[in-house]
């Protein structure tokens, strides 16, 4: 049932099941004239990856060049 405010209750099966936690942020969309929930990420991508190249390379040149093999990186 739809509250007043157009809250809605999910199951806690559900929740269970597709990890959805207190605090979670949904995304919801139409489809096909269905509502589909989506679980947004909230990290972003590119700084998930941040500091994953940790270590002496410093540049885009010696990561390529250790890559290659060269010698004198």
């Amino acid at each position: 049932m739809v509250s007043e405010k157009g809250q809605v209750t999910i199951p806690k099966e559900l929740r269970d099941r597709l990890g959805i936690q207190s605090g979670q942020i949904l995304e919801f969309r139409e489809r096909r004239g269905e509502l589909v929930a989506l679980k947004v990420n909230e990290e972003d991508p590119i700084d998930a990856l941040r500091g994953l190249l940790k270590g002496e390379i410093n540049s885009t040149d010696a990561w390529m060049g250790e890559l290659r093999g060269d010698v004198d990186v």
